[in-house]
């Protein structure tokens, strides 16, 4: 049984999508790039940015670097809130809350910003942690956050994380592969922005197409 639930944010329990695929496309134009249609760039929701520039548009890693700059100027006060909660996750929370479950964040988004998406959407106080990626690149790979998020995590309970009953949820394969490299089971959910192969190509161990599907795999 999982005593400790790790949430992705993105793609998991928010959709980002309308404010992600603007930030990216306001830092493309700013070099002349132009995507007609944004869902185009639904690939940036959900790995580190600073990859998928470099993976996608073939950028440096510093005019990476640069383009996230950019990125932020506009997700700063525009695209952060170009956001929504999935439809039952409210309850989902609540439900595993009254279960005795622990329940964490682990987000390759700054962590500044998970804060600040939480709090606007009061989801905040379902988590004992909130963890994310730093703003300097220090702490950018998912594997490197969900590290920091059981730490931070151990630090904040004063009790020591059992990775065995430990359990990652995630739309992305960086979410799987992050958990198994952090010695956790994962779970790929397919409402979000990865799809049933990208799970099973990475291993997930449970796969959720809902919301609703979350639950019962959680409490089993």
């Amino acid at each position: 049984m999982f005593d400790t639930i790790f949430f992705d944010l993105d793609g998991t329990l928010t959709d980002p999508g309308e404010g992600v695929t603007n930030s990216v496309a306001f830092a493309l134009e700013k070099r002349g790039i132009y995507v007609a249609d944004h869902r185009d760039l639904y690939c940036f929701i959900g790995p580190p940015l600073k990859v998928s520039f470099q993976k996608f548009y073939g950028f440096s890693a510093a005019d990476a670097s640069r383009a996230i700059e950019d990125y932020r100027v506009y997700y700063h006060d525009r695209g952060i809130y170009e956001n929504e909660v999935y439809p039952g996750m409210e309850d989902l929370l609540q439900s595993l809350r009254a279960a005795g479950k622990t329940l964490a964040v682990a987000t390759s988004k700054p962590e500044v910003f998970a804060i600040r998406v939480l709090e606007y959407f009061h989801l905040d106080d379902y988590f004992t942690v909130i963890a994310g990626a730093s703003m300097d690149d220090s702490r950018t790979a998912k594997a490197d956050v969900i590290t920091y998020a059981m730490e931070k995590l151990t630090a904040q309970t004063g009790k020591q994380l059992n990775p065995s009953t430990t359990l990652m949820i995630g739309d992305r394969s960086h979410d799987v592969l992050g958990a198994h490299k952090n010695g956790m089971a994962a779970l790929g959910i397919l409402y979000g922005y990865g799809d049933r192969a990208e799970m099973e190509a990475a291993e997930a161990d449970y796969i959720a197409e809902t919301v609703a599907d979350i639950l019962p795999i959680t409490l089993s």
